[in-house]
């Protein structure tokens, strides 16, 4: 990435809080001089003292390469080639800090924040390193997310952490590389459409999983350069597959080669302890009233959907960026100057990225992973709304894994848990979260959160994954638990594949792909996820027996009707009532013995009967197994308003491969 001296408009930007491409103002560039080859370096450091490069090239003597300040608080040097490439270490970068005499009189060696390659923890200098050159293969995807509409589209992410998903047998990582070609087949077969990374920007420690960033716009190196990242992320794109990263903009750690305390000053963040840190995490809260911090974020999320291709980015900890008091206690915040806890910088940051991205790059998903009420999380800007394209539901996960966790026989007194998500199901752009972080720390896998036996853990979770397929919102799970991995995971090595061998791990995983593929296939299961045109309850008070059902409807009103029994009782017949006339044919069932359940199923078509049941018109009476989820293709008679009475159905398919004529009926 050539340096090109920035224009006194462009340093303003920066200032302003409004830059999306401060990474090629700061950090460092190759740059051309007549026909010599030279490296550009800036860093903004304002409140310094003193600040000089420092490098292997030049014994990390603070002496030797003083940099020159520029009157907005940036320093500026500019060295040949040939002089940083002296003394190289074995992987043949040359890495370099910054020695920063800071406002305390106190030398710090720092990183550079605009680093785009790092050395490998335990070491922490950046590497000298030319994003240019890179030779993307992914036109057709991107010309295709460019009419992309994720919101009536199928969206079913699989999220991954590089570091555990496997492991070369000697425990070492596999590669960018290694990974894209073990990865993509899997995610295909699996029937995923997106795969979501955790973090990849360079983190000090493993057991943060990458949530504690010191290098924002550094490929961590433990998988490799930046470039085989791009490469994972085209070969991704060349296989239908959208790629999501997990991006960290609230806080960032206290490390003394990071931006902590970067000139002496709390330059990223805010000086006052209640809204500078964040005492739980033991982290730093970026101060969004700095027009910098603000450049140094918008550009980093612009930085890896534009260099890098992502399709999307899921923001951790939005809370964090829109309450002062976010995982404090009383006391230990500062209000806003009206007194109330809402972070209007933060939330004014939030919005001007969301206008910022979905305006240059369309077709990207924007996701917010907040935790609270906040209204109008995925609302546009202009009617006053944060502008994200999606929320994880964890109202909705919550619930419904504290319904899971109980006794089948307690369920009854704890029906509205799976009910009540349904009053604010429409209110935002939801996306549905089993993730990482639901299986660590005490939280059990998803499969042993499902109370009983062996058999009972696994139909319980099968009847789960049916039902959340079913609900509206897009979808999400984390790597394992597709094949009901055991245990918690664990950042430090990789999953338990060879539980595939194992009689009931195999088939939950088959159930899981057939899931997978059939969400991709049918229009009622995505197509109308935000209104409640495309959901109707069926049975949503039968508390005593633990069932629900309801219809899902595509635009074109082709529904399924889905049934989830959450209890071991058999109920060979069970009374639905139906809105209309019609036929039933299963589709798809959690208990068939494929994937490792009794095998009751319901092996014929049914006819919906004329009949009041449940203020219904209609009714019917089906199969329903043990801890299960049923689908049935609803194919409905609908009256034609006409002096004779005629009927015409909506979704014709079973009928046609029964060789059935489906065209009008008297």
């Amino acid at each position: 990435m050539l340096y090109h001296a920035p224009s006194a408009e462009i340093r303003e930007l920066f200032h302003q809080g409004t830059s999306r491409h401060a990474y090629q103002m700061l950090g460092s560039h190759p740059c051309m001089e007549g026909d010599e080859r030279k490296w550009h370096f800036c860093v903004w450091a304002p409140n310094a003292k003193h600040v000089a490069l420092v490098g292997q090239f030049n014994g990390w003597e603070k002496s030797a390469h003083p940099m020159e300040k520029q009157y907005d608080g940036t320093w500026e040097l500019r060295l040949n080639e040939d002089e940083l490439y002296q003394n190289l270490p074995e992987d043949g970068y040359p890495t370099y800090k910054y020695a920063v005499w800071g406002q305390d009189e106190i030398w710090r060696m720092k990183a550079d924040p605009f680093a785009f390659y790092s050395e490998l923890r335990p070491n922490s200098a950046t590497r000298l390193y030319d994003l240019d050159g890179y030779e993307w293969n992914d036109a057709h995807w991107l010309q295709k997310r460019y009419e992309f509409n994720p919101y009536e589209s199928p969206v079913n992410i699989y999220e991954v952490h590089l570091g555990s998903w496997k492991r070369h047998e000697d425990g070492e990582y596999l590669t960018y590389l290694e990974f894209a070609e073990e990865i993509i087949p899997y995610v295909k077969n699996m029937g995923y459409t997106h795969i979501e990374l955790l973090p990849v920007m360079e983190h000090p420690l493993d057991m943060s999983w990458g949530y504690q960033v010191t290098g924002f716009y550094s490929t961590t190196a433990r998988y490799g350069t930046p470039k085989q990242l791009m490469e994972l992320i085209d070969r991704c794109h060349q296989a239908d597959i959208g790629v999501i990263l997990d991006w960290v903009p609230a806080h960032f750690p206290r490390d003394v080669f990071g931006l902590y305390k970067f000139d002496g000053t709390h330059l990223y963040n805010h000086p006052d302890e209640r809204r500078g840190e964040i005492p739980q995490w033991g982290t730093m809260l970026f101060d969004f009233a700095r027009g910098e911090v603000c450049s140094f974020l918008l550009s980093n999320a612009c930085f890896w959907l534009d260099l890098f291709h992502v399709d999307g980015i899921r923001v951790d900890a939005v809370s964090g960026i829109i309450y002062y008091d976010f995982c404090k206690e009383p006391g230990q915040y500062l209000p806003n100057k009206y007194g109330g806890r809402e972070n209007l910088d933060g939330i004014d940051f939030l919005r001007r990225m969301n206008e910022t991205v979905y305006h240059d790059f369309p077709g990207l998903m924007m996701v917010a992973e907040e935790s609270t009420a906040f209204p109008m999380v995925t609302a546009p800007t202009y009617i006053g709304g944060l502008g994200f394209g999606f929320k994880w539901n964890m109202g909705w996960m919550n619930d419904i894994l504290s319904y899971i966790k109980l006794d089948p026989v307690y369920r009854k007194y704890y029906h509205n848990k799976l009910t009540f998500s349904l009053f604010y199901a429409f209110n935002e752009n939801y996306i549905l979260p089993f993730s990482h972080d639901e299986v660590v720390h005490g939280k059990h896998s998803m499969l042993d959160k499902n109370p009983g036996d062996l058999w009972q853990k696994f139909a319980g979770l099968r009847a789960l994954y049916g039902y959340t397929m079913a609900h509206p919102g897009k979808k999400l799970l984390f790597m394992g638990c597709e094949f009901a991995h055991f245990i918690e995971w664990k950042y430090d090595d990789q999953l338990d594949w060879f539980l595939l061998i194992y009689e009931r791990h195999a088939p939950l995983k088959d159930c899981v792909k057939h899931l997978n593929h059939l969400y991709q296939d049918t229009p009622a299961l995505y197509e109308v996820d935000k209104s409640w045109d495309g959901f109707q309850w069926i049975t949503a008070n039968d508390s005593e027996n633990s069932v629900v059902a309801f219809v899902r409807s595509d635009k074109h009103g082709n529904s399924i009707l889905c049934v989830a029994n959450f209890t071991p009782v058999f109920h060979p017949i069970y009374r639905i009532g139906l809105p209309c006339g019609g036929t039933l044919n299963e589709l798809f069932n959690t208990d068939r013995s494929e994937f490792g359940g009794s095998n009751q199923y319901n092996a014929y078509e049914l006819t919906a009967q004329e009949g009041i049941f449940n203020s219904f018109p209609f009714w019917a009476e089906i199969c329903v197994p043990p801890l299960s989820c049923i689908y049935f293709t609803y194919d409905k008679i609908l009256p034609i308003s006409s002096p004779n009475r005629r009927y015409r159905t909506l979704s014709v398919s079973i009928r046609h491969r029964k060789g059935v004529n489906n065209e009008l009926t008297t």
